[in-house]
């Protein structure tokens, strides 16, 4: 069925049910997530459709949470859990880290982890302290977790259909900029995307843009801008930060020559250090210029008043852009 133009947010809310209608071992817990729909209300209506059973109000305890629910989990369940912002998943991360990721490992086969872990990430909605967070790049240190990051509705959809059925521990980090942005139709077929790919959003033969999440608005907005200077930027949505898709980012690079990566994570540390080293080790032959980075800068995320200069801008897109294009 063709939908009508749903946001992000919406298609989000439009995978679940789905999940929820095609399989009875997919539940849905967290905070607030069945009486009031979620704190963004992405599981809105879940509850009237499926019952209090499988929709389930939690406590505000983040740790206990996701510990119930690697053991949902492990015992044949399929826990979909709602952590309200990402700067509240510190408290679960004893859960994640010696739990979740080591489930298959330990039981040597034995036992898996088929859970999701839902929740908004990054700046720009003018949130309070520990409301804005973007440290993606922690939870792809962990062994045995796989991590994707949406930035379109389509790939909403597909990609936690997917993620629901993965034998593993996923985490779903949800840009909170883009949940009402840029709404698309989508057919809700049930279709699946490939959970270890990159997206090429936009093909260009002069250099390679690299970013995930909310970022990629700007990154795409930036290759529009060089277009119109003559210069075709090929736009790449990295969307699964663990496993990364090096072949495609490789090929990408390789044909370029020129490579700029931008995400909204603090510099240090940031994920795009991990692509830059991995691409220097497969492609430094073919590169006209060095790798940049566009970054925020290494400060916790500030009050609104700043948000925008604490964001990556297309300016700053544009002038990394100029200097891998210029470079002598």
């Amino acid at each position: 069925m063709v939908t009508d133009k749903l946001t992000l947010l919406e298609a989000v809310n439009l995978a679940l049910h789905r999940a929820m209608a095609e399989d009875e071992n997919v539940v849905v817990l967290g905070e607030d997530v069945g009486v009031n729909g979620g704190v963004f209300r992405a599981t809105l209506g879940l509850r009237d459709s499926f019952g209090f059973k499988r929709v389930i109000d939690s406590p505000l305890a983040e740790n206990m949470l996701v510990g119930l629910t690697v053991g949902m989990a492990a015992q044949g369940l399929k826990p979909v859990v709602e952590i309200q912002f990402m700067g509240f998943i510190y408290a679960a991360m004893e859960q994640l880290v010696s739990h979740a990721s080591r489930l298959r490992n330990r039981t040597r086969g034995r036992l898996s982890c088929p859970m999701v872990l839902r929740t908004p990430m990054g700046a720009g909605i003018r949130a309070p302290e520990h409301h804005s967070e973007a440290t993606e790049a922690m939870f792809t240190h962990i062994p045995g977790v796989r991590v994707l990051v949406p930035s379109s509705p389509a790939r909403a959809y597909g990609l936690l259909l997917a993620a629901i059925d993965d034998p593993d521990p996923v985490i779903f980090l949800e840009p909170t900029r883009l949940y009402r942005m840029n709404p698309q139709t989508l057919l809700d077929d049930g279709q699946r995307l490939p959970l270890d790919s990159c997206f090429t959003l936009r093909e260009g033969s002069d250099l390679t843009l690299i970013s995930w999440g909310a970022s990629v608005l700007e990154s795409l907005e930036a290759a529009e801008a060089l277009s119109e200077q003559g210069v075709e930027a090929e736009v790449i949505d990295v969307a699964c930060l663990k496993p990364l898709d090096m072949a495609t980012l490789e090929a990408s690079v390789r044909k370029t020559g020129r490579c700029v990566i931008v995400h909204e994570a603090p510099r240090s540390g940031g994920l795009g250090g991990e692509i830059a080293a991995s691409l220097y080790e497969r492609v430094l032959l073919d590169l006209q210029a060095p790798i940049q980075r566009v970054t925020a800068p290494d400060i916790p995320p500030p009050l609104y008043r700043l948000e925008q200069l604490y964001l990556p801008s297309v300016e700053d897109i544009l002038h990394a852009c100029d200097q891998v294009l210029h470079f002598a």
